[in-house]
C-alpha cells in the first residue's frame, strides 16, 4: 500500500489511505478562500476540485498566476486521488464529525 502524504504548507504528514488524508486536510488545515469567486473551501483535495469543477483553466491561471504546468500537476493529483478514493466514505465521515472539530 502506498503512503499519502499531505503537501499542503510542507505538513508532510503521511496517511495509509488517501480518505484518512482527506479528512486530515479537511480537519486539520485552514480553510481557503477561492481566488476566482471568493469561496471559503478546505484546502488539499477538495480546493483543486472546486478549482476545476466550479471554474475554467483560464479562470484558474489567471486568478492564482498560474502556468499550465501547475495546472496539469493538480489535475493529476485530482484523478488520482478520485481513482483511489471512496469519496462516500470521506464525506460520510466528515458528517460524523462534530462541526467543532473543523477549521
Amino acid at each position: 500500500m502506498s503512503a499519502w502524504e499531505c503537501d499542503i504548507d510542507d505538513c508532510g504528514k503521511q496517511f495509509g489511505s488517501v480518505e484518512d488524508a482527506i479528512v486530515h486536510q479537511t480537519t486539520e488545515h485552514e480553510r481557503r478562500e477561492c481566488e476566482v469567486c471568493g469561496s471559503v473551501v478546505p484546502d488539499g483535495y477538495f480546493a483543486i476540485r472546486h478549482a476545476f469543477d466550479e471554474h475554467s483553466r483560464a479562470e484558474y491561471v489567471r486568478s492564482y498566476d498560474a502556468d499550465s504546468s501547475a495546472v496539469r500537476v493538480r489535475e493529476q493529483v485530482r484523478d488520482e486521488v478520485e481513482e483511489a478514493a471512496d469519496l462516500k466514505s470521506v464525506v460520510d465521515r466528515l458528517d460524523e464529525l462534530d462541526g467543532s472539530e473543523l477549521p
